[in-house]
């Protein structure tokens, strides 16, 4: 598994420069006020003006590498921490590709999206400040406390008094707030779950009323996230008031003392005047320490949160040494069974199909129907049984070489803001002949030509195209590919029964070398397939035509009886 050490390997080398550029800038920023009190206690004593401007250039100098130092080293830093950052990002969206549905249900869709959005960031900013304030504030904390040795010991002592409190303080706030930004990551998937569900459900909340409610519900869930927020903030926000608090009152105790000092004549003027410079050197980066530590917690929190995801194994890998099905089936199930973690789905189902046949899928909602597709296209492993695809275990298949034999249309599939051309083709680069022919089959392309061709902008989720006309663009895509098996799940539900019907006219008569597996939920979308398999509570209700079911399953009999009345028509 990659680390973020691992990420951070390829610019060691451009870290260790920034470091170095760092280190030299606030070395020189400490010299300051040694230079000072030089100047204040030897040189301008003497009226040397010439050694007083020298001095003074001197000032100047250390001035100026400070400068530059901090800002070089701090653009390397953001150069850094954004280099890494596109790769972290890169590797962290392919694996949520890769993940399978069982891990993709397991961490959520919403928690997915917070650890590529405000995780990376967490982890950009706390890279950014531990290669800016991570190298400076040490230094002038350790360099300002060694410095005022030389300056005075006897008040440096006291001020050194103050160490192991602000460490005690650093440590105990620090382990908190990891934990408590863990819960207010947490907090935020929840927030875009909420906020995903309402923006894709947007028309059905106006058309009921409902925005109220809903305002209602996304406040109790933003309260939510505000309280965790305000308790990590509350954590974090204690370091500085305490390390100010307790340096400053280290600072009244060197201000008490040293003026004894000074007038008893064992410390100079200046020696007080640098003193109290590197107390607001070491002060500031006291602040610094605890504005380090504020982002560690936020980035090791989220840091953990994505390394989660990158730790996640491919779970549907191929396997080899299975044995193979009978031949000449294009996709068989046999003795199957599939629970999603409760009940089962899908219960000892066995049906076979053949190359160039039509298979319709029916049942009542919640019968296992789409867990069919699901498992032929290998998202998820059956607990038994095997699934088959031209005699071959879909174990033994690599992803891409088993998804390139289907085209599928699912219940909630989805259309781009883009031209229609795109959301046909779908960046497979399928020949406009190819394209123009796949939405005639799929009976849009007069639409089509209605709304400009095939450049016309379909809006968000296809708003500016009925539903049937969306359902027709989503088989045309599914068509472009020439699949060897096409999957529709539910594709007609908004088609009226003149078009469902001239449609699948029109798929099993000129699609003969490509299997159809259609799933449904009205019996005129399956009545005229080759062979219908009807589901109940996921087990196998019936298997046969239309003619067969209607003699030997009281199912079939029963959903044809709900949907047409007790009559048959011819």
């Amino acid at each position: 598994m990659k680390t973020l050490f691992s990420y951070l390997a390829p610019y060691k080398l451009r870290m260790a420069l920034g470091f170095c550029i760092k280190a030299a800038g606030t070395l020189a920023e400490l010299i300051l006020p040694l230079i000072m009190a030089e100047m204040i206690d030897v040189v301008a004593p003497r009226g040397d003006v010439l050694a007083l401007s020298l001095w003074g250039a001197g000032m100047l100098a250390c001035a100026a590498v400070g400068l530059a130092g901090n800002v070089i080293a701090n653009r390397m830093a953001s150069a850094v921490a954004r280099d890494t950052m596109d790769r972290l990002r890169t590797d962290l969206f392919a694996a949520t590709l890769r993940l399978s549905a069982r891990q993709t249900d397991e961490v959520t869709v919403p928690s997915l999206v917070s650890r590529l959005s405000s995780d990376t960031y967490n982890v950009h900013n706390m890279i950014g400040m531990m290669q800016r304030l991570g190298v400076r504030a040490p230094i002038l904390l350790i360099g300002g406390v060694t410095l005022t040795f030389l300056v005075d010991y006897m008040l440096a002592l006291i001020l050194l008094a103050a160490v192991p409190v602000l460490t005690v303080v650093v440590i105990l706030v620090a382990r908190r707030g990891i934990r408590l930004y863990d819960d207010l990551q947490r907090s935020v998937d929840g927030m875009v779950r909420k906020v995903r569900d309402d923006y894709a459900g947007m028309r059905v909340i106006r058309a009921l009323s409902r925005t109220g409610y809903e305002r209602a519900s996304f406040a109790k869930i933003n309260d939510g996230v505000v309280r965790c927020d305000r308790r990590a903030g509350l954590t974090m926000a204690v370091t500085n008031p305490l390390m100010s608090a307790v340096l400053n009152l280290g600072m009244a105790a060197v201000i008490f003392v040293g003026a004894f000092r000074v007038a008893d004549g064992f410390a100079m003027p200046g020696d007080i005047i640098a003193f109290t410079s590197y107390f607001t050197i070491i002060l500031n980066a006291v602040i610094s320490v605890s504005r380090i530590f504020v982002n560690y917690s936020k980035g090791s929190a989220s840091a953990r949160r994505i390394a989660g995801i990158l730790a996640l194994k491919e779970e549907l890998l191929p396997q080899r040494g299975l044995p193979a099905g009978e031949r000449g089936a294009v996709l068989a199930f046999e003795n199957v069974t599939f629970s999603y973690g409760g009940a089962p789905a899908l219960k000892d189902v066995s049906f076979t199909l053949q190359k160039g046949e039509s298979l319709g899928v029916i049942g009542a909602t919640g019968s296992g129907k789409s867990t069919i597709a699901a498992l032929l296209l290998r998202f998820y492993d059956p607990q038994a049984g095997r699934v088959l695809v031209d005699g071959r275990d879909v174990r033994t298949y690599e992803a891409g070489e088993l998804r390139k034999k289907f085209g599928v249309v699912f219940q909630n599939d989805f259309l781009m803001a883009a031209s229609v051309r795109e959301n046909i083709d779908f960046e497979r680069n399928i020949a406009d002949k190819e394209l123009g022919r796949a939405a005639a089959f799929a009976r849009a392309d007069g639409f089509i030509a209605e709304h400009g061709g095939m450049e016309s902008t379909l809006t968000a989720r296809g708003a500016n195209f009925s539903g049937g006309q969306k359902q027709r663009l989503l088989i045309a895509r599914a068509l472009a590919g020439a699949p060897d098996i096409l999957i529709l799940d539910d594709s007609s539900s908004a088609l009226d029964y003149a078009t469902d019907a001239e449609l699948r006219k029109t798929l099993t008569q000129r699609l003969p070398p490509t299997a159809i597996v259609m799933i449904a939920q009205r019996i005129s979308s399956v009545r005229f397939a080759d062979k219908i398999l009807v589901l109940d509570e996921g087990r196998v209700a019936g298997f046969g035509s239309d003619k067969e079911l209607m003699a030997t399953c009281a199912v079939y009999r029963s959903i044809y009886a709900s949907q047409h009345g007790e009559g048959r028509d011819a």
